[in-house]
């Protein structure tokens, strides 16, 4: 199929929307790590923001249909990538998630969910009847369960939770009757004690047990959860400026270049900030769906959808986690929070996104 596309056929509000966020972030960045062994991170993060503009335009010309028929390849060298992680990761504070290629470090399990996005989207573009199966509900849930098994086994939760929404937005969106999803409810239910048992390391049972009482370890885990709410709290309508957050500043809250971010930019900005800020997260939100409303056909639809349920996990997942209405996890806040892969996987993601919308215009 012949593509007769051209860059003003993007979907500019939605970039502009991202970069806004970004520079959000970069500021933020900043000022976290003014005075700190992280100080200068912030132009890092500005490089990996511009490789992540030009990848994003690399990809926004490779036909989706294309990557669609590549995606059983994809998936098959995804999870080869994890398994090499487990033999060749680096190992920090006990987990192995990363590779070191001593100009930067390769998080694997970022990109696997691109993959599982371009999975889901093509095994139910395929799917042509009005209702799930039980049986075709067992393939798809199939798909994520063995990447998500080798991403927990690294260990880390987090990421291990964010293939959920995937599969689940697919599943909905492919016809999942109501008496399945409750059957699925009912499962989690029931595996809710085994996991706790047996699947979780006792650090995870840890920061569970302080996401329900803080107080009962303030100085140890449930130091992060406090401190995050104090600087939350300590905000007020118009936050105490930047670099002048004393939560922050005083180093009294831990990472807050990475996962506590918007702590620290609630701190800075107050009440008016973070509303600016979940506004452009919005905007985001509501343009990907337009754009997954307008597109050219069910694939392109499941693709677009499968990114608003991750961006959407994450931002109220980091959201609840900074204010204590979520355990702590580890997941970053997209496109604010420092890290290269993810902030190349956002990228590469929003590429499809501006693939797929383009497509509208194909002869």
């Amino acid at each position: 199929m012949s593509r007769y596309v051209k860059f003003r056929d993007f979907d500019w509000v939605l970039l502009i929307f991202v970069l806004l966020i970004c520079a959000l972030g970069v500021s933020e960045i900043y000022s976290a790590t003014l005075n700190t062994k992280f100080e200068g991170m912030h132009v890092r993060q500005v490089y990996w923001v511009l490789l992540g503009v030009l990848l994003m335009f690399a990809i926004s010309l490779i036909n989706y249909q294309s990557l669609l028929a590549m995606a059983p390849w994809l998936y098959g060298l995804s999870l080869i990538s994890l398994v090499a992680v487990m033999f060749f990761g680096k190992k920090v504070m006990g987990a192995r998630r990363w590779i070191d290629f001593h100009f930067f470090h390769f998080q694997p399990s970022e990109w696997v969910k691109l993959i599982l996005i371009l999975a889901m989207a093509k095994y139910f573009a395929e799917y042509r009847d009005e209702e799930l199966s039980f049986k075709e509900l067992v393939k798809a849930g199939s798909i994520v369960l063995l990447p998500m098994l080798l991403v927990l086994k690294q260990p880390d939760l987090g990421t291990a939770l964010t293939f959920l929404p995937i599969v689940l937005m697919a599943l909905l969106l492919g016809g999942m009757r109501w008496k399945h999803g409750v059957l699925l409810l009912v499962a989690g239910i029931v595996l809710l004690f085994p996991a706790w048992k047996y699947g979780l390391k006792p650090y995870q049972k840890e920061r569970i047990a302080t996401f329900i009482s803080p107080e009962a370890d303030s100085r140890g885990s449930g130091y992060q959860v406090i401190q995050s709410q104090v600087a939350v709290g300590s905000g007020g309508i118009w936050g105490k400026g930047v670099a002048k957050g004393s939560q922050t500043q005083g180093q009294f809250l831990p990472v807050p270049h990475t996962d506590f971010i918007f702590a620290a930019w609630a701190e800075e900005h107050g009440f008016v900030g973070v509303l600016a800020a979940l506004l452009l997260y919005f905007g985001v939100l509501m343009r990907l769906i337009h754009n997954a409303q307008t597109a050219p056909d069910r694939a392109g639809a499941f693709l677009i959808m499968g990114v608003v349920a991750v961006l959407a996990f994450h931002v109220l997942v980091n959201v609840g986690m900074v204010v204590g209405f979520m355990p702590v996890t580890g997941i970053p806040l997209p496109l604010m929070s420092y890290g290269g892969s993810s902030i190349l996987f956002m990228f590469l993601a929003l590429g499809i996104v501006m693939n797929v919308h383009m497509s509208r215009f194909v002869n």
